[in-house]
């Protein structure tokens, strides 16, 4: 560990235990086949119900819904291990940390026992669908419909980049129920993709990075769905229901680029310690030793603002200029302190065959979902007064 004397403040001896069995289930499990996914595009189905099995999805979801009773946590917990195992094409974020918690905390009672115990063992893999071909960061400027005709609503619209597109069957759709009312008209409607004709999946986008994870464009054309479908039962919640959520999901990618911060720092040490130059190892140069001393300090800086955000996220208390705060200085100091590592690699650094080289383009897109970080600095600004 980068940090064996750091004592994280909310962790305890349960957490340790799922945090050993995290790791040896994506180092035993999925490392031997991520090769493969990569080559592939995407993770093998039968992927999801081996992590439910185990234990892993909706570690955060209440045991009377399927889950395993933790809180996020435990959630945490199982992502940092995934990451830290180097599997970054699995979308467990997506899947346990964003559509679960939205069914858990909006849903009815009658949804939340429907969609969560198959999330929860993998039969069902999850998917939101916000982004469209010309809508980003702002949400109120979606135009997906969902017009309810009956007892159904009807969906028309495109959505891109998003993530399990390949493989859901249970996805949250961004959509206008009142197109009039702007934003105010947005309501997340659950569209279930099996056997449902007016659904389509598009391509498999290819990327910079993240190349095992599944990301898509999806289409609907008359897509026709329940009313019951409808997240909580009420319309024009969606916008609220997004914002509420996005504290979380953005201290997640914060976490996850912290991850990546240390498991940069950990292989690079372990190379510059191995290669030679002009007769001495790597790192016994000063400018070696000055620029990993700079990236571990940042690094442990980020580590522990990210722990206090956790805390205030347990006691309902991060509020959303905060959550950007760690979003946007954690995925920075990320890509940066991966850059620093690649380039003390030298020539191995720009290598495929090699960690770092992944780890780089995989690093950048952190800047960009979940809100660009131009996007959260706006969000601290407005926070100034």
């Amino acid at each position: 560990m980068l940090f064996p004397e750091y004592q994280c403040p909310w962790q305890d001896d349960e957490l340790r235990i799922l945090r050993d069995a995290a790791a040896r289930f994506f180092t035993q499990e999925f490392k031997p086949l991520n090769e493969r996914w990569i080559a592939q595009g995407k993770v093998d189905r039968d992927a999801w119900t081996k992590a439910g099995a185990a234990g892993f999805l909706c570690a955060g979801i209440p045991a009377e819904y399927g889950g395993a009773g933790g809180d996020y946590r435990h959630e945490t917990v199982v992502m940092e291990e995934m990451h830290r195992a180097g599997i970054g094409g699995f979308g467990y974020q997506v899947h346990s940390t964003i559509v679960a918690p939205y069914i858990y905390h909006y849903g009815t009672e009658a949804q939340r026992r429907r969609w969560l115990p198959g999330l929860a063992t993998g039969e069902l893999v999850g998917a939101i669908a916000m982004t469209e071909p010309n809508t980003g960061s702002d949400l109120q400027a979606v135009r997906t419909t969902a017009l309810r005709e009956g007892d159904q609503y009807v969906v028309n619209g495109a959505k891109t980049y998003i993530t399990n597109g390949q493989h859901a069957n249970l996805v949250i759709v961004v959509a206008k129920t009142d197109p009039a009312k702007g934003g105010k008209g947005i309501s997340l409607v659950v569209v279930e993709t099996d056997d449902n004709p007016g659904f389509k999946r598009g391509r498999n986008l290819r990327k910079l990075g993240m190349k095992a994870a599944d990301t898509s464009e999806l289409f609907f054309e008359d897509c026709r769905t329940p009313v019951d479908n409808l997240l909580g039962g009420e319309e024009g919640r969606g916008f609220v229901q997004l914002m509420q959520q996005l504290p979380a999901e953005r201290l997640n990618i914060a976490q996850a680029a912290v991850v990546a911060m240390e498991r940069a720092i950990e292989i690079t040490l372990d190379f510059v310690k191995e290669r030679k130059a002009f007769g001495q190892r790597v790192l016994d140069f000063q400018n070696t030793r000055f620029r990993l001393a700079e990236c571990k300090s940042e690094a442990l800086i980020a580590r522990t603002f990210v722990d206090q955000c956790v805390q205030w996220l347990l006691e309902g208390r991060l509020d959303a200029a905060t959550a950007s705060m760690a979003k946007y200085w954690c995925t920075e100091k990320q890509c940066e302190i991966i850059d620093t590592c690649l380039q003390l690699h030298g020539g191995a650094g720009y290598m495929d065959e090699y960690e770092i080289s992944r780890m780089y383009a995989d690093a950048r897109v952190q800047k960009i979902y979940g809100g660009t970080n131009e996007i959260m600095k706006e969000l601290i600004g407005r926070s100034l007064g």
